[in-house]
């Protein structure tokens, strides 16, 4: 699967939503998906940043995207019940859900755990997850394949010390991709998660500012586990967690 090798029109007459998608693996995975044929929808909090992107992919001569601005931590359920009409509306359907944004939070000792600190993860990495997949879940019914991937992280599949609030994000993000996938087995839908590993992300930078980023992958490097996902290659994969690299 790390060689995986997807046709140049593997999403060709798809839709597919990224949330993050204005920089780092999000940026990365929006315009691979373009390149591959899909319709992009562009989820994320700063509009300069969905702009660039956008051109990127207009620019390349792909299907021309849509734009979404959100921010995970102050959007309310109904703003994800009104985005899950407006792209039924304009699309029919949804045929693929990246979940990629996430937050770090604050690294440190359990004991000195920020109760605001962990709550905006949670906000953010958990609870905005659910409304946003809650909401959408109709319109990717719709899809004759649909895939939902959610990302993970090495802390989600085994903790570590000093990493509690990422941690514990990430594993509630395991569960729900378990809980989906179970619950829509044998279903047009299936959902699965990726681990991306250490890549040169703003977010990495941050977790380990002493490290040499550029020994690391970049988010373009490890694209092909999440083509393999999104296509239709892997409708037989469901519930599984898997890795980038």
């Amino acid at each position: 699967m790390l060689e995986y090798q997807a046709a140049k029109d593997l999403l060709i007459n798809k839709t597919i939503l990224v949330t993050g998608a204005g920089d780092g693996i999000g940026r990365a995975a929006a315009i691979c998906f373009a390149k591959h044929g899909a319709t992009v929808i562009l989820l994320g909090k700063t509009v300069k940043k969905l702009e660039a992107v956008y051109d990127v992919i207009e620019q390349a001569g792909c299907p021309k995207p849509a734009i979404v601005p959100l921010d995970l931590k102050g959007a309310t359920e109904q703003n994800y019940i009104d985005m899950a009409e407006t792209i039924e509306q304009q699309f029919g359907h949804l045929d693929g859900l990246l979940h990629n944004a996430s937050m770090l939070g604050v690294l440190g000792p359990f004991k000195h755990i920020s109760m605001d600190s962990v709550t905006e993860v949670m906000q953010v990495n958990v609870i905005a997850e659910i409304m946003l997949t809650k909401a959408l879940l109709p319109v990717m019914k719709k899809s004759p394949q649909a895939s939902l991937v959610f990302t993970s992280s090495s802390v989600g599949r085994k903790a570590k010390a000093f990493w509690g609030e990422y941690a514990i994000s990430k594993f509630a993000t395991e569960g729900m991709m378990q809980a989906i996938a179970d619950e829509y087995e044998g279903s047009n839908l299936r959902a699965n998660s990726i681990n991306p590993g250490a890549t040169r992300t703003a977010m990495r930078a941050n977790a380990y500012p002493a490290e040499n980023q550029q020994m690391l992958k970049t988010p373009e490097e490890i694209m092909a586990t999440y083509l393999y996902l999104m296509g239709n290659d892997s409708v037989e994969i469901n519930g599984q967690q898997l890795n980038a690299q």
